[in-house]
């Protein structure tokens, strides 16, 4: 089978018409923030892509999602980062549809309706994790009031619906406990600011918000935290793909150019080939069994090694192409240089040394 052949094909498959029209639009022009391919990807049912067949979804697997964001980022690279927010959240709401009824109606919506769900991190606030709460509530007789910021890395402009975590009165005693808020984006007191296109500063201020789109960890019996800790593998499995899949936009030129000697057109192939199948076996992982603790460190364990390969063949890679003409360059660079943005993805290595660390030692795995 060809280079990314697999991985287009899975995208004609689930995404029927995505790849084609990606691949219509120049690279630059697609990654430019005005750029076309946000709609692209709703037209062909991209939101939809992980939420369950029986909810109007695509209903892909793990393997499925891994194979499309690679596709995605060889051809849009910064289309690829900005949806896989988008697929963590709906992975999540979907594990959540036993436990709360109007979840199910959310999930249905995301797909039928192609809406896009954005995820706020608080990795801004000194000392909190990236999965921590970031805003707080007040209880109403009607439900509750949201204030408080968080920072979006993708969808600021484009998203229908925000995921944040919040931290709300318990219902059964004193005291807080954390839970998910799930906030219309055309809520009243919530506003978007920022420099950059869709990476911005989202406030809620006093946003009202109805009981059944606030999930409680008491409703999962205590279980929202481990939940959203084992789903943070279909984060990194994802946005390891998505890098992995600019990547290979610039390893594919490189093996369709006769400049290139065969050794080192092999050689490169080999690791990024290498790199994909280490990731497609976290995705198996999840596929078989789900995302719990142990396939989250190896999640982890997998980016890392990615992050590293990358290192090596995305300047070889540039070395290998040589001269080019400006635009072609400018392309060229312009992946490169994304490539590089694994790195900068939560949490980084430097972060996660002391916790797994103690995670090999058996002590519990927490995302710093």
């Amino acid at each position: 089978m060809r280079f990314l052949e697999r991985e287009r094909a899975t995208v004609a498959q689930l995404l029927p018409g995505l790849d084609e029209s990606l691949r219509k639009v120049p690279l630059m022009e697609l990654e430019d923030p005005s750029g076309p391919g946000i709609e692209l990807f709703r037209d062909s049912g991209g939101p939809g892509l992980l939420a369950p067949t029986a909810y109007q979804g695509r209903g892909a697997t793990a393997l499925d999602a891994l194979r499309v964001q690679r596709a995605l980022g060889s051809r849009a690279p910064s289309l690829a980062v900005a949806t896989t927010l988008h697929h963590f959240s709906t992975a999540t709401l979907a594990a959540l549809i036993p436990n709360k009824g109007m979840l199910s109606m959310l999930v249905e919506g995301v797909a039928s309706d192609n809406r896009l769900v954005a995820f706020g991190f608080a990795e801004d606030r000194p000392g909190a994790g990236v999965l921590s709460p970031s805003m707080t509530a007040t209880e109403e007789d009607e439900g509750v009031r949201i204030s408080g910021m968080t920072r979006l890395r993708s969808l600021a402009r484009s998203m229908d619906l925000l995921m944040a975590g919040v931290m709300v009165p318990r219902e059964d005693g004193p005291g807080e406990e954390p839970a998910l808020a799930l906030v219309p984006a055309d809520s009243e007191g919530m506003s978007v600011s920022g420099a950059e296109a869709e990476s911005k500063r989202v406030t809620l201020d006093n946003v009202e918000l109805a009981p059944e789109l606030l999930v409680r960890t008491s409703a999962l019996d205590g279980q929202l935290d481990a939940l959203l800790t084992a789903g943070f593998a279909w984060y990194q499995l994802l946005m390891t793909g998505s890098h992995l899949g600019a990547a290979s936009a610039l390893v594919e030129r490189a093996l369709l150019d006769n400049r290139v000697p065969e050794s080192e057109r092999v050689q490169l192939l080999v690791e990024t080939e290498g790199a994909m199948s280490a990731a497609e076996g976290v995705a198996r992982r999840i596929d078989d069994g789900g995302a719990d603790e142990s396939t989250l460190a190896d999640s982890l364990y997998v980016r890392y090694h990615v992050q590293d390969t990358l290192s090596r063949v995305v300047p070889r890679a540039v070395e290998l192409l040589g001269d080019l003409d400006s635009t072609a360059s400018d392309e060229v660079s312009h992946l490169a240089t994304f490539t590089n943005g694994l790195a900068l993805q939560p949490p980084a290595r430097s972060r996660m040394t002391g916790p797994l660390a103690a995670y090999l030692v058996n002590g519990p795995l927490t995302i710093a």
